[in-house]
């Protein structure tokens, strides 16, 4: 009976890609691993990695991973659009087959403390693997990003999980956690100001948007979908805004929910023009989005063909099925 774990490992670095190559290298290096996706992005300056294998092999990769991204990754010089913490900004375990999610706490702890005594890190721990409520958002921990560590670092309620309270300039510091799928999922824009695309996230996260009023009054409103995390980024690279979006729990609110909503919300404000998916995708969540699009179609082919075209997934850059889906990836691996 195989048991597989999947490890999604985000990087700051999306430019170079002799780095990036390196980094995946490492990670290829560990037998039993299979790389099923690497996303990269200029704007973001950011490589998410997508891989799976037995619970033990994918820590062994993880830390391979993250290694390489200490030695290459230099974050004193790191600019990009998205949030970030360190060389390695996050790291995630995803139970998938035959594995629990108490298996994926115990690989964060492990694959904690060894990146905390062998690259001297702070290491903090998220999500299911969280020691404390404060620190099971993501967001939280990386409230302030690289800039703010230093001074982070020198709170009290702010002690690493792991490693040291010492400052590192060059890699910063690791976030390490166990979570249920997520999907990373952005829907593009053609706007006149971010100003008009941070609106339209705040009205879709779950954490919603403050609203102050003539007298300074501040009210804060909740947005309109569940588990859902959203900011507004301009793509230098390609000249586009994106409502750049986490779906921590896509049964809950699932891809097309979230593209209907800002397509609905940007009227009068801009042109949405499809989306994409970065990393993998549950074929569950696919299929209910060719259903929505396409509610008297049987074929499973022709419902993922309708979900691609209807939520413009292949508006960037192509997306093909048989790379993009992770069970189809598991089944041809």
């Amino acid at each position: 009976m195989r048991r597989i774990v999947e490890c999604i490992p985000n990087f700051s670095e999306g430019r170079d890609s002799y780095k990036i190559e390196s980094i995946v290298g490492g990670i290829k290096g560990v037998r039993g691993v299979s790389v099923l996706d690497v996303d990269v992005s200029a704007s973001y300056n950011r490589s998410v990695v997508t891989f799976v294998g037995a619970p033990e092999e994918v820590k062994e990769a993880a830390l391979a991973g993250i290694s390489r991204a200490v030695e290459v990754i230099d974050m004193s010089r790191h600019k990009g659009e998205h949030p970030r913490l360190g060389a390695c900004d996050v790291c995630p375990f995803v139970p998938i087959e035959n594995t629990r999610m108490t298996d994926c706490i115990a690989l964060a702890e492990e694959l904690g403390s060894e990146v905390a005594e062998r690259l001297a890190l702070p290491v903090y721990l998220y999500g299911e693997a969280a020691r404390s409520p404060e620190r099971k958002n993501l967001s939280r921990i990386r409230a302030g990003e690289y800039e703010g560590l230093e001074e982070k670092l020198q709170d009290p309620a702010w002690k690493p999980d792991f490693g040291p309270t010492v400052f590192s300039r060059r890699s910063g510091a690791v976030v390490i956690g166990a979570r249920e799928f997520l999907i990373a999922y952005n829907i593009n824009l053609r706007a006149d100001s971010k100003k008009s695309v941070d609106m339209i996230s705040g009205r879709i996260r779950e954490s919603g948007w403050t609203e102050v009023s003539e007298d300074g009054t501040k009210v804060r409103h909740p947005g309109a979908f569940r588990e859902v995390k959203a900011l507004g980024v301009y793509l230098n690279d390609v000249g586009i805004y994106q409502v750049s979006t986490n779906l921590t729990n896509y049964k809950v609110t699932p891809p097309h929910e979230v593209f209907e909503m800002v397509k609905k919300l940007s009227q009068g404000l801009g042109e949405v023009f499809g989306s994409e998916i970065v990393g993998l995708v549950p074929r569950e969540a696919i299929l209910a989005a060719g259903r929505f699009y396409s509610p008297a179609e049987q074929s499973e082919s022709r419902l993922v063909s309708s979900a691609i075209d209807n939520l413009g997934l292949s508006s960037l850059k192509e997306f093909d099925p048989r790379t993009k889906i992770i069970e189809y990836m598991i089944e041809e691996d």
